[in-house]
């Protein structure tokens, strides 16, 4: 896969920074350890029951505060993940699917609607992570977008972080935007902005098919070139234009 270049532009963080003075963009980081940019290094990470870089911990904690008292407790389902972690999921899900009867493209295409390969998840920068509100009655499956609108458990919670969590440096991830392609909407996957601008950039850097084939992933033998560029132009980039 030939290395792309994408034209991006940093947006200023008109976010209320008057009122929170502690969120501001970092210097965004140009080049990060590869290790770290794909899971295998070992940052310094903070939180009691979930893990994020320094800055984002310090701002979701600014944010938690904020939303008590709207009677919402932001609670974390998934924050860092290492990369042992995503392909310990990836290949469970990739067996699963085999097992069920699926082929290994068709595999491939399910996994890909809500969970990353291992190696480019944007869990592995512990910039973002999987939020809920912990005030409400839990759902079986907590993860599942008809919680979070309408008359769903989490549309409160919802509501709230769509006027809310930008001032903190929190942007939704993957929008229910009609021609968005890529990961399905995820209206609980929230990524602090302040750095994971700079980590994505650091990523776009790196030649996503070597990162793939490197590692040796279950079912990398079917991963085609045209697979490879798909997922990175939609699965990695087509997100909330406000984290590019």
């Amino acid at each position: 896969m030939k290395r792309r270049t994408f034209l991006k532009s940093t947006a200023t963080l008109g976010l209320g920074l008057a009122v929170f003075p502690q969120i501001a963009f970092q210097d965004a980081p140009t080049s990060l350890p590869y290790n770290e940019l794909i899971g295998k290094g070992h940052p310094e990470l903070f939180g009691n029951g979930f893990k994020l870089r320094k800055e984002a911990y310090d701002a979701f904690l600014l944010m938690s505060k904020e939303a008590l008292k709207s009677d919402i407790k932001l609670k974390v389902v998934s924050s860092y993940r290492s990369f042992a972690h995503q392909n310990r999921i990836w290949e469970r899900k990739y067996k699963q699917n085999i097992n069920n009867g699926l082929s290994p493209q068709d595999s491939l295409n399910k996994i890909i609607e809500y969970s990353t390969i291992p190696g480019t998840s944007r869990h592995h920068w512990a910039t973002d992570l999987d939020l809920i509100d912990a005030h409400v009655a839990q759902p079986r499956n907590v993860l599942n977008p008809k919680h979070f609108d309408g008359s769903g458990c989490f549309s409160k919670f919802k509501s709230w972080m769509d006027t809310h969590a930008n001032t903190f440096g929190f942007y939704l991830v993957y929008t229910n935007k009609k021609d968005r392609k890529g990961f399905k909407y995820e209206p609980w996957h929230y990524s602090y902005k302040p750095l994971s601008l700079g980590y994505l950039q650091a990523y776009q850097k790196l030649d996503l098919r070597d990162i793939i084939i490197s590692e040796q992933l279950i079912g990398c033998d079917h991963f085609s070139e045209a697979f490879i560029t798909n997922y990175g132009n939609q699965n990695i980039l087509d997100i909330n234009p406000e984290l590019l």
